[in-house]
């Protein structure tokens, strides 16, 4: 009887938990293959080179502890002997590894931007009219001295910085109108300036055929 007691008391005993394989395995990461960085003394390969790993990060939610180790692998010949050098002198002195994405950045920016840029870019960017650009060409330039020189600025000073630099025929039709970003008064900016042009050509193409007839009819007297 106890015997048998204790057959049926296993039975009872609830049976361990499989876990599934799907939670047992961590999802796989995405490849990422960054653009080489050859580290030449060029500030616009760097500023576009770290634009193009940024965008890459972001696409691909690359996790913090890995955008050092992706960026520093990308590293070529003057490139990866700055970084070579840079990691022994902070072992020499005692200092923490670069391990975050905005300390590797600011080591870079140091490196490859001389002092007296963010002040000729800031220049550049207070000087900056549309003049003979179209309004999708002033307003990548304006964007692009932007994220260059990495001010944060409100977004209404920002448009009306905009605005300024606008031809005046484009501006006296906007200005009043109100916008929620910059993108977006560009993007209505563009289509004003299309509607100027179009007006513009028509008049040109009725100026000549008035003139045309005008020509005929002396010819035929």
């Amino acid at each position: 009887m106890m015997k048998k007691s204790l057959r049926m008391h296993e039975y009872d005993q609830p049976q361990p938990k499989r876990v599934s394989k799907e939670k047992e395995e961590s999802p796989r990461e995405v490849r990422v293959e960054l653009p080489h960085f050859y580290g030449k003394q060029n500030v616009q390969t760097y500023l576009d080179w770290v634009m193009k790993v940024e965008q890459l990060f972001a696409c691909n939610h690359v996790r913090e502890e890995r955008k050092v180790p992706l960026a520093t692998q990308s590293f070529q010949t003057n490139a990866m002997y700055w970084w070579t050098a840079l990691e022994r002198e902070r072992r020499l002195y005692k200092d923490p590894p670069i391990e975050y994405w905005n300390d590797l950045r600011g080591a870079l920016r140091r490196r490859h931007i001389p002092l007296y840029y963010n002040r000729k870019l800031m220049d550049k960017l207070q000087r900056l009219h549309q003049k003979y650009l179209s309004v999708e060409e002033y307003g990548q330039k304006m964007v692009l001295y932007i994220i260059r020189v990495e001010i944060n600025e409100e977004n209404h000073t920002t448009i009306s910085r905009f605005l300024s630099g606008l031809k005046l025929e484009i501006r006296n039709k906007v200005e009043l109108l109100s916008c929620k970003d910059l993108n977006d008064l560009i993007q209505l900016n563009i289509k004003v300036e299309k509607q100027i042009l179009i007006k513009q050509s028509s008049q040109k193409q009725s100026s000549y055929s008035v003139s045309y007839d005008k020509d005929d009819f002396q010819r035929g007297e």
